[in-house]
């Protein structure tokens, strides 16, 4: 198999399984139809985030028995049957917790190591450009299927219907997955990669004791930001009469626009200046949904500089994580980065569902704004040398 040929089927792969990730943000609606609220789907996500951090620890492991391409088409399965399993739930409870648990397993799987299976068949100065494609792809994946579930429920669809649909999709990119890992084997350039990388007590206390603990803090705040505002955006459309595609599709547009124009550009001469200004950006974006009553523009806005301010942040700050990590401890400090975003985006939901359901969305909404200003603190005060 030719190598573009490879990798235009791998990225389609990446495509439709990150579709999956994006039904979360579908979950308050598809609660509703069967009496959940705010605080059930926050749970189901607890238990996801649990389930995340279980995989990511011992993917390494599970490579080593599976070999990572199978263990990637695992990663479909996995989420094929949360996803199945979501579809076919008539209430909360069992089910649904299930559905998280494998939907945790599967995304942990399939964010981690789809990265290093790229990192196989490519040539080190090539990197940037095709983990900008990965992270496009992934993008399109999950920014899209919001949009998806908004059109299937025009047509007059449950949102069930929407979750069994991109189960299935996500078994076809397991299937792919899985009939790649002949071609992906041939065409590795390195032939003898052995991760020999493992996250110890000790390895945690160095990093964390490391100038690359506040970076990692940065994203964990950050991912949190983004789950509050996300995951929960179906809910604040409805209260404001908005259409909630409208905030995915701006939101997913302008990010990938955003990385494809600023795939190269690492933050320059002073990365934590730039931060600071990007997270600013989001702040203010955030501020927009907090002040906006029903306007159509600045619902629209809000979710532009949104995508601006997080989605343009968030691969300079975790290029940071690794320029001010020690170098034989590189490898942990990007798993410790990956684990803080995970605990972020899928832990924050559960204080978040509570917010909604015990003080309503402008509680939550004033909550992200803070923590968008910490995160903006954290990057001023490291670019001033306070940090």
């Amino acid at each position: 198999m030719p190598r573009q040929t490879l990798l235009s089927l791998y990225f389609f792969g990446i495509f439709l399984q990150a579709g999956a990730y994006g039904l979360t943000f579908l979950l308050p609606a598809l609660f509703a139809d069967f009496g959940g609220n705010e605080a059930d789907v926050g749970f189901v996500l607890a238990l996801t985030a649990i389930a995340t951090l279980i995989v990511v620890i011992y993917s390494g492991h599970i490579t080593s028995w599976l070999g990572i391409m199978p263990t990637i088409a695992l990663s479909g399965g996995l989420i094929t049957v949360a996803g199945l399993l979501f579809g076919l739930a008539g209430q909360t409870g069992l089910i649904v917790e299930a559905a998280g648990l494998f939907l945790g397993a599967g995304w942990g799987l399939f964010y981690t190591l789809t990265p290093v299976a790229l990192n196989r068949v490519i040539h080190p100065h090539e990197r940037i450009q095709y983990f900008t494609l990965l992270s496009v792809f992934i993008m399109a994946g999950f920014g899209l299927s919001p949009v998806f579930g908004a059109a299937m429920t025009r047509l007059g669809f449950g949102m069930g219907l929407t979750f069994l649909a991109t189960a299935g999709l996500c078994g076809i990119s397991a299937i792919l997955f899985f009939w790649l890992a002949a071609p992906m084997r041939i065409l590795t350039i390195e032939k003898q990669i052995i991760d020999k990388t493992r996250l110890t007590m000790t390895s945690i206390k160095q990093v964390m004791t490391s100038r690359a603990a506040i970076p990692i803090i940065m994203v964990g705040i950050g991912a949190s930001v983004f789950a509050g505002i996300t995951n929960f955006q179906i809910v604040y459309a409805d209260a404001q009469n908005m259409a909630y595609a409208d905030y995915f599709l701006a939101y997913t547009v302008t990010v990938i626009i955003c990385r494809v124009i600023f795939a190269q550009f690492m933050g320059g001469q002073s990365p934590y200046a730039v931060i600071a200004l990007l997270l600013g950006v989001m702040g203010f974006s955030v501020m927009l949904f907090i002040l906006q009553d029903s306007n159509v523009f600045l619902y629209v806005l809000g979710a532009i500089l949104f995508g601006i301010g997080y989605g343009v942040s968030y691969p300079i700050i975790k290029a940071m994580a690794a320029n001010e990590a020690q170098p034989d401890i590189i490898p942990q400090t990007l798993q410790l980065f990956g684990l803080s975003y995970f605990i972020g985006v899928f832990g924050f939901p559960f204080l978040a569902g509570h917010m909604i359901v015990n003080g309503g969305m402008a509680i939550l909404l004033w909550t992200v704004f803070s923590l968008a200003v910490l995160e903006c603190a954290l990057a001023t005060g490291r670019y001033f040398k306070r940090l």
